[in-house]
């Protein structure tokens, strides 16, 4: 399984592009997507959308997984980062792609065992599990790889119980 994992936002957004083969876990690209500072927005936006499709084409996942924006009192923030998230499911949906969203307290969970962890222990945790020489940074990436961390996860266990009610 190959998950492009999303962490969303119109400055930057991080992405990880995370496999499994066996049981074990790789990581065959990781980073983020700035947009220049300066631009109008939608011009940003349309540059975040080509980027992601760039990712889609040149990795080719079976599946993306999203970050949802979970609760933001900045209404401001909370737009942009819905607008970004809008981009990465469209960049997803030209691609005949599913996507999945996780909260960040879903992902900490999955990643790290705490929901409530730090995004230094989400880093830490990262470069561990994908047999990294130092924790991905900027945050933005080690958080878009603990996305498709996350989605391997909970998609192994769905399938698990699937086979087990059949």
């Amino acid at each position: 399984m190959r998950v492009l994992g999303i962490d969303p936002g119109v400055a930057t957004t991080g992405f990880g592009v995370v496999e499994r083969v066996g049981g074990k876990m790789a990581p065959l690209d990781l980073g983020v997507i700035r947009t220049p500072s300066g631009t109008p927005h939608e011009t940003r936006l349309a540059t975040l959308r080509a980027a992601l499709a760039a990712l889609i084409r040149r990795h080719e996942p079976d599946v993306v997984a999203v970050e949802r924006l979970f609760f933001n009192s900045n209404v401001k923030t909370a737009m942009a980062v819905g607008q970004a998230s809008g981009m990465a499911l469209l960049a997803a949906a030209e691609a005949g792609l599913s996507v999945t969203t996780y909260t960040p307290s879903e992902v900490k969970q999955s990643v790290v065992g705490v929901g409530s962890a730090s995004k230094h222990q989400v880093q830490a945790m990262i470069a561990v599990l994908l047999g990294l020489d130092a924790p991905p940074s900027p945050p933005d990436a080690a958080d878009a790889c603990a996305l498709a961390i996350c989605h391997i996860n909970r998609a192994g266990l769905s399938h698990a119980v699937a086979r087990a009610l059949r």
